[in-house]
């Protein structure tokens, strides 16, 4: 999947982008990503995860693992970061998070679900994915 890609499923996520040739555009873009995924035979590539176990507070956390080693991380309540992210084996991950490096266990990982656990110091902390559902357009927030 290309950066071009990427943007325009991130942007059919967030719900804006509505010239007319966007239809044409992701079902293109969805055909050629079932393509790399078939030929990678790795199901955490090139999908939007969207946490399950998310605070309501703070709706619509997401990541999208590009097979190209960029990590697409975004939520309905901050800016979309874009980060350097590897395999380092068939069970672990780990990505560049502001200079740090993060390392997580696969401990589930299935074309639907994905779980993560983060070994963040001497705390490891679960986080539960699911593949996001299109269209997806993120709440209001709350203000409080």
């Amino acid at each position: 999947m290309d950066t071009k890609a990427a943007v325009i499923a991130l942007l059919s996520v967030w719900g804006v982008g509505a010239c007319p040739t966007l239809p044409a555009t992701a079902q293109e873009a969805e055909g050629s990503m079932e393509e790399e995924e078939r030929e990678t035979g790795n199901p955490l590539l090139n999908k939007v995860w969207v946490r399950s176990d998310a605070d309501e507070n703070l709706p619509g956390p997401m990541q999208i693992f590009l097979e190209d080693g960029t990590l697409v991380s975004d939520s309905c309540w901050e800016t979309y970061r874009l980060s350097k992210w590897q395999q380092v084996s068939s069970t672990a991950i780990s990505w560049d998070e502001d200079g740090m490096t993060i390392d997580a266990d696969i401990a589930t990982l299935t074309e639907t679900e994905l779980v993560l656990r983060l070994h963040l110091g001497t705390e490891t902390q679960e986080q539960r994915f699911v593949t996001a559902t299109v269209p997806y357009v993120c709440p209001d927030i709350i203000k409080g």
